[in-house]
């Protein structure tokens, strides 16, 4: 190349550049690169803190009103054992399996000890925010999804067998159906929709919950004794917080500071709103009272029951699912409840199990493609109502693929560890209460 040549050639690469630039192509391929997003890692840090506290002190208190005296600081180290082992095991292994690689059945080990993740990692699920904070986020739906089916054997489990119970179950059970919803898994492939863990958590530790009240069995004095709850007042302020963190739960499941989390918490508000009235007028007008039982008991209905729809429809129709949850669920927790004859203490099956079923199938039906339809809200679905039938096929099937390993595996997992330690306290020690012969304390 000649030295006059030179200058000119230059600028013709520079012009090239410039133009080249300058196209929609190159500028979709540049922002296609995963980038932190300040405002969306400000709203997901808050999220996590959000559910975090839905299962201390919110399940806590919430659970621990409902028991009798005696077993109130043995339900709330439940609740705090859940927290801290499942945080730890999930952190170790849990986080790998469910969200990295592209198996159909289970992840990789990729994230060991949470192994090659630093400041700058971005997971391929969450591109805006840092990976260590989405594994935190979800750590926290594992976190409350095992203590949750603590309250189906309130009041009668030895607390040694429970803490196995934590383990296994996550590793075996919330592990896997995690990894086929969320992680890239078969479920999700086919076309499984739950935005914020319907499957996932509430179907999930329902089902669980029921096994377990069954493998464990009944109180004693069910049917025949007063059981009813020592301090509602408790209860009251843990479905307050409940309530509060489901905002977290529902809108943090947008992983931003975007409009559909806005559309998710305004629904999860209004379903639970539904919800306690309809339970609360069900009840009004059978027994004549209104108890404030039945107003909280509606409330978590109506609130487990949006989970899987609530970032996938308008509000009005959350307002039908609402209604919807506080009628099914009062029918589990009244009728179906004395015709099956088992007894979940606190009723996990009845709300978060039958809810989570129910909002599940509500979100193949109602599920609209209006909340995909700017740029900024992708993955929007349409459900039955919208022309598409396979949805509803699809939440059939994840409905059923996830009630069947969790029912099946929770009852081999229970039996083994009854092989190594009992599962229920003696007969002298439920009498005393498992404050005092499981941690050696009281209620003054």
């Amino acid at each position: 190349m000649s030295k006059a040549s030179s200058p000119l050639t230059a600028t013709l690469w520079a012009i090239g550049a410039v133009i080249l630039t300058s196209t929609p192509l190159f500028a979709q391929t540049a922002m296609a690169a995963p980038k932190v997003d300040a405002a969306d890692t400000a709203w997901m840090l808050g999220a996590t803190g959000l559910v975090l506290m839905m299962t201390i002190p919110g399940l806590a208190l919430f659970y621990a009103g409902m028991v009798r005296k005696k077993n109130i600081l043995a339900t709330m180290a439940q609740c705090m054992a859940a927290t801290f082992l499942v945080s730890l095991l999930w952190a170790f292994y849990g986080y790998s399996l469910s969200f990295t690689g592209d198996g159909a059945y289970i992840g990789t080990l990729d994230r060991l000890f949470l192994g090659g993740m630093s400041l700058a990692t971005i997971s391929p699920l969450a591109k805006t925010i840092p990976e260590n904070l989405f594994m935190m986020y979800q750590m926290t739906f594992a976190v409350i999804t095992v203590a949750l089916v603590a309250g189906s054997v309130a009041d009668r489990m030895r607390f040694s067998a429970f803490l196995l119970f934590c383990a296994f179950w996550l590793t075996l059970v919330y592990v896997p159906i995690a990894h086929w919803i969320w992680g890239g898994g078969f479920l999700g492939a086919y076309g499984v929709v739950d935005f914020a863990g319907g499957l996932v958590v509430h179907v999930n530790a329902g089902v669980a919950g029921l096994v377990a009240a069954y493998v464990v069995g009944s109180r004693r004095g069910y049917g025949s004794e007063n059981l009813s709850p020592h301090d509602l007042t408790l209860a009251v302020v843990g479905t307050g917080l409940l309530w509060v963190g489901w905002f977290g739960f529902n809108g943090g499941s947008a992983l931003g500071a975007n409009s559909r989390a806005a559309m998710a918490i305004v629904s999860t508000h209004l379903a639970a709103c539904a919800g306690a009235i309809t339970w609360m007028a069900l009840e009004w007008y059978l027994r004549r009272k209104p108890s404030v039982l039945g107003m909280i008991s509606g409330a978590v209905a109506g609130l487990g029951t949006i989970t899987p729809a609530s970032g996938f429809v308008m509000p009005m129709q959350a307002v039908m699912i609402g209604l919807i949850a506080g009628v099914v669920c009062f029918w589990a927790c009244t009728w179906l409840k004395i015709k099956l004859g088992y007894d979940d203490s606190l009723d996990v099956f009845g709300v978060h199990g039958i809810g989570g079923v129910t909002g599940s199938l509500l979100a193949g039906v109602l599920a609209t493609g209006a909340l995909s339809a700017t740029p900024e809200l992708p993955g929007g679905v349409s459900g039955l109502f919208e022309g598409n039938p396979h949805l509803l096929w699809a939440q059939i099937f994840g409905v059923a693929v996830t009630a069947l390993w969790s029912g099946a595996l929770t009852f081999v997992i229970l039996k083994v560890i009854s092989i190594f330690v009992p599962l229920r306290v003696g007969h002298e020690d439920e009498v005393m209460g498992l404050d005092v012969s499981q941690h050696g304390e009281a209620l003054q």
